[in-house]
């Protein structure tokens, strides 16, 4: 922790992982409330408006403590990535801008009248307002990967005199083709732990017979979410996120499989341990061929394993590297299993009597938590050594007068009030799952534009 730039990775990462437990929810339950309200006005059954103002609230604290955490984050390119943010700033200032000026703004705007305006503007008006709401959140999480994205594949830039890079072709960074595979993976990872939150809620009702008929609604629906998110990040999102890799950072792809020779019909490692002085994967598990197949169609390819890429551009901690990916795509293989258990039972109108199913989805609801964290910490620690993929090296990018305790200071801090937060927003969301979906005081059918429904 002397050391300054080690520090502010460490800060970042923290920061990051902890931030990111409450978009990744926010955007899942978006789609998920535009779900609840289509529901409502196409069946006209209440239960269905009900579940949209419950979820509404959680969506709301969860929104809240995103935002308060996701300040920081912005300010250490300031404050502990000085150099970063001057070479790169001309490009990346402009999606983080976008980001703050249409998305945000288009979230929490109307947020508000989703929140509030139900009996004033009518239900037409409510359920456009759940639409902008998870298009707000879409499009914040599109800015953002943007925003990566050219940290990863930089494109649509030109180097200046003095060395920074300067914003060429603005079209090519916003539609940077790493974003579209990536976009898709964030999103449909998100929607993932939101359909794990709802279906394990309502398994918990179901188990505890408190608001049953909720439980089994939410059950239904997140099931069926779940199932399709599920499939849907395994392929195509997950295989066009692997093969870009591939394609463009050839050693992440080798540091997350721990392939150390290049090899034809090269085998994908199931279970296995980096050994870095030997450099071979001990007690491997490897089935023959199928990488190779995976990133190139091709059941012989040749896969480029470390060994044939300079040692300085080696991600910093090979283990850390494979162990992340394989918890990712571990949990992701189990999620898929979870989900489609839960879907033939639901099909055969046996899962709300089968109290093992329904203990397996309650418990199972923090696990997409854990994939979704390190989904993102095979992305960054697998770019290292680079800040910019081929362009700057973090080391590079630090502030030049910042020292590491400095930045232990500020990460103690950081530690703290996190901790504050997060025990305050877990007494809330508890507090509203306890109490669970209640009717309104004024029946829905005194809200003016509910006429027609």
């Amino acid at each position: 922790m002397d050391d300054a730039t080690i520090a502010s990775r460490i800060q970042f990462a923290f920061t990051l992982t902890y931030h990111y437990l409450f978009p990744q929810l926010t955007m899942s339950l978006a789609l998920l409330l535009v779900i609840f309200k289509t529901l409502y006005l196409w069946k006209g059954d209440e239960r269905f408006n009900i579940a949209a103002r419950f979820w509404a609230k959680i969506f709301a604290i969860t929104f809240v403590v995103g935002v308060v955490t996701g300040i920081p984050m912005e300010f250490q390119f300031g404050t502990n990535w000085a150099r970063f943010s001057a070479s790169t700033g001309a490009i990346i200032a402009q999606t983080l801008a976008m980001e703050g000026a249409f998305a945000f703004f288009l979230e929490s705007a109307f947020l508000g009248i989703f929140l509030f305006g139900e009996r004033t503007f009518g239900q037409r008006v409510h359920w456009l307002s759940a639409v902008l709401v998870w298009l707000g959140t879409w499009f914040s999480g599109g800015f953002i990967i943007a925003t990566n994205a050219w940290m990863q594949h930089p494109v649509g830039y030109r180097t200046g005199p003095d060395g920074k890079f300067i914003l060429h072709d603005y079209w090519s960074v916003l539609f940077n083709s790493w974003i579209l595979p990536q976009y898709m993976h964030t999103m449909s990872g998100a929607v993932i732990t939101g359909s794990f939150v709802l279906a394990g809620l309502g398994a918990y009702y179901v188990l505890v017979k408190q608001q049953v008929d909720y439980g089994k609604m939410f059950c239904t629906i997140g099931v069926i979410v779940g199932f399709l998110a599920s499939a849907f990040q395994l392929f195509p999102s997950g295989d066009l996120e692997g093969r870009q890799v591939a394609d463009l950072q050839p050693a992440k792809l080798a540091a997350m499989e721990g392939l150390f020779n290049t090899e034809q019909g090269a085998g994908i490692a199931i279970l296995g341990q980096p050994d870095m002085g030997n450099q071979r994967l001990d007690n491997p598990l490897i089935v023959p061929k199928v990488l190779s197949f995976l990133t190139y169609r091709n059941w012989k390819a040749s896969v480029t394993g470390l060994n044939s890429i300079p040692r300085d551009q080696w991600p910093d901690n090979v283990p850390f590297v494979y162990f992340v990916y394989h918890i990712m795509v571990g949990l992701g293989t189990i999620f898929i299993g979870i989900m489609a258990l839960a879907l033939l039972l639901l099909w055969r109108k046996r899962l709300f009597d089968t109290r093992w199913m329904l203990w397996l989805l309650m418990l199972a609801t923090p696990f997409p938590f854990i994939a979704n964290s390190a989904g993102w910490l095979t992305a960054e620690l697998g770019l290292q050594p680079w800040l910019v993929y081929g362009l700057q090296r973090t080391t590079s990018g630090t502030s030049p007068m910042l020292s590491g305790g400095n930045v232990l200071f500020t990460l103690l801090g950081f530690a703290g009030i996190y901790l504050v937060l997060g025990l305050l927003y877990v007494v809330l969301v508890v507090q509203e799952a306890t109490t669970g979906p209640r009717a309104e005081s004024i029946a829905p059918d005194q809200v003016e534009g509910l006429t027609g429904y």
